[in-house]
């Protein structure tokens, strides 16, 4: 039976690779599947999914007028499962649309993405996931400073924690850091004077 599956995880999680291994394992098998990634992340380039250990794959960019459904629906060979990356930055409409590829088409979806954003507010496509979702599973990783699992993203700006601005800042270890709920209020960064 299909389902919706989101996978979420604090930066540096593994996402992106796990993403990666999962359309490996369909495809050494001859299942072809569909890699989309949100057309807002162009770290690697629009339509790029990256991991930090340096695998990457072109895939199709969700934008905001990409009607999900309609594009697997439009596929003329059967696609076993779709995997998307970066779905924290996808609408509340790209959700449901992905909904209705797992109960109409009856393709799988698995969604990885963040679940909060530097602020600990949920991004508008994870807050859709978390409520559409047939099956949530966290991805964990270490806290930058400390053993403790990471549980939220503190952005990073001079050397200094940033607590206010926009949600949508894209970047990676230069602009973020993974780390707990102690180190997000409390940060570990070495003080001006030892930069010195």
């Amino acid at each position: 039976m299909a389902q919706l599956f989101f996978k979420y995880g604090a930066m540096n999680s593994g996402k992106s690779i796990d993403i990666l291994k999962v359309a490996h394992n369909y495809e050494e098998q001859g299942k072809p599947v569909e890699l989309l990634t949100s057309g807002i992340d162009d770290r690697a380039g629009t339509g790029v999914i990256a991991s930090r250990i340096g695998l990457k794959r072109r895939v199709t960019p969700i934008m905001e007028d990409t009607d999900v459904f309609e594009l697997i629906k439009q596929i003329d060979h059967r696609i076993y499962c779709v995997l998307i990356d970066e779905a924290q930055f996808l609408s509340k409409a790209h959700v449901l649309q992905l909904c209705h590829v797992v109960d109409d088409l009856k393709i799988p979806v698995m969604a990885f993405g963040l679940k909060n954003d530097f602020k600990n507010e949920l991004f508008e496509g994870s807050e859709a996931l978390l409520i559409y979702a047939d099956k949530i599973e966290e991805m964990k990783t270490i806290c930058w400073f400390c053993p403790r699992k990471a549980t939220m993203n503190l952005r990073i700006s001079d050397g200094h924690p940033v607590y206010q601005g926009a949600q949508v800042q894209i970047g990676g270890n230069e602009s973020y850091y993974p780390v707990c709920r102690e180190h997000y209020f409390h940060p570990d960064l070495p003080s001006e004077q030892e930069n010195e």
